[in-house]
C-alpha cells in the first residue's frame, strides 16, 4: 500500500470534475493496454457524479472501449432500484446509461426487494460472491477506486468509530448509519486499499475539516477517509475550498 498522499487542489468544483474526468479516461484506457481490460470502483454523490458527468464530455471518451470496463460500487444504500438516493442510480444517469458498457459488467450492489428480500446481511455477501467470482477467488484488486468524503470524514459507509472498515468480508452490511439513509452495504477497508490507485473527491468548503482530518495522519478508526489508500498511488482530489484546512 502506498504510504504517501498526492494533493490536487483545482480552482472551482467544475474544473475538478473535468480534470477527474480526464484522469479516468486515462487510467481506463491504460489500463485496458497494459492487462487487456480495466476494473473501476465508483462513488456517488455530488463529487463522484460530476466527474462522471466529465467522463462523458471528455473528448477522449470514445477512445476506452466501454464494453470492456467492469464497474463496481465501494457501498450502496439498500434502496429499491432507481432510488434517487441509490449511488447506482447517479452513475447510470451520468455516464453508464450513455457508453456502451455491458449489462454483466455493471455490477450494482444489491437492491432492496429483490434477490435478497430485505436481508442486508445476504446481500453483502452476494455482493462478495460476485466480487470473488470476477476475480477467480483471488484479492480483488481495481484500476482505480473513485470515493467521495464525508464531513466526518468518512469513505464508503466506513464512519469514525464505527467496526465494519476492520470486518473481515470483503463486503459488509451497515445498520443505523450516521447518515440516513440508515441501512446500507460497503467494502471493507481493506477492499477499497486492494486497489492501484485510490482517489479521494472532495468539493465545496463543507468538506475543508474533512479533507484536513483525512490529510492529517488520524488513526483510521478516528478519520476513515486518512486509510483510504492505493496499492500504487493515493490520490486527494478537491477544490480550493475544500483544500481551504490543508496547512
Amino acid at each position: 500500500m502506498s504510504t504517501d498522499q498526492e494533493v490536487f487542489i483545482y480552482p472551482d468544483h467544475d474544473t475538478l470534475a473535468a480534470a477527474i474526468g480526464a484522469r479516468l479516461v486515462t487510467a481506463i484506457a491504460d489500463a485496458q493496454q497494459a492487462r487487456g481490460t480495466a476494473h473501476i470502483s465508483l462513488t456517488g454523490g455530488r463529487g463522484g457524479t460530476s466527474a462522471l458527468a466529465a467522463t462523458l464530455a471528455d473528448p477522449a471518451c470514445g477512445a476506452v472501449d466501454w464494453s470492456n470496463v467492469d464497474f463496481w460500487w465501494s457501498d450502496e444504500r439498500f434502496l429499491p432500484a432507481g432510488d434517487p438516493q441509490r449511488n447506482e442510480t447517479d452513475s447510470r444517469a451520468a455516464l453508464l446509461d450513455h457508453v456502451n458498457a455491458l449489462p454483466e459488467k455493471i455490477h450494482y450492489m444489491p437492491r432492496l426487494g429483490e434477490e435478497y428480500g430485505d436481508d442486508v446481511d445476504a446481500a453483502a455477501a452476494g455482493y462478495a460472491t460476485e466480487l470473488a467470482r470476477a476475480f477467480n477467488g483471488e484479492q480483488a484488486v481495481f484500476d482505480v477506486s473513485m470515493l467521495g468524503i464525508g464531513e466526518d470524514a468518512h469513505v464508503a459507509s466506513l464512519f469514525p468509530g464505527r467496526e465494519e472498515q476492520f470486518a473481515a468480508a470483503t463486503c459488509v452490511s451497515v445498520r443505523n448509519s450516521p447518515k440516513p439513509p440508515p441501512t446500507r452495504t460497503t467494502f471493507n477497508m481493506a477492499t477499497i486499499q486492494s486497489s492501484r490507485e485510490v482517489w479521494l473527491i472532495a468539493s465545496g468548503a463543507g468538506k475543508a475539516d474533512a479533507i484536513k482530518l483525512a490529510t492529517s495522519g488520524l488513526p483510521a478508526k478516528e478519520a476513515p477517509a486518512g486509510a483510504a489508500r492505493g496499492l500504487n498511488r493515493s490520490l486527494v482530489l478537491c477544490d480550493q475550498d475544500a483544500a481551504a484546512e490543508i496547512s
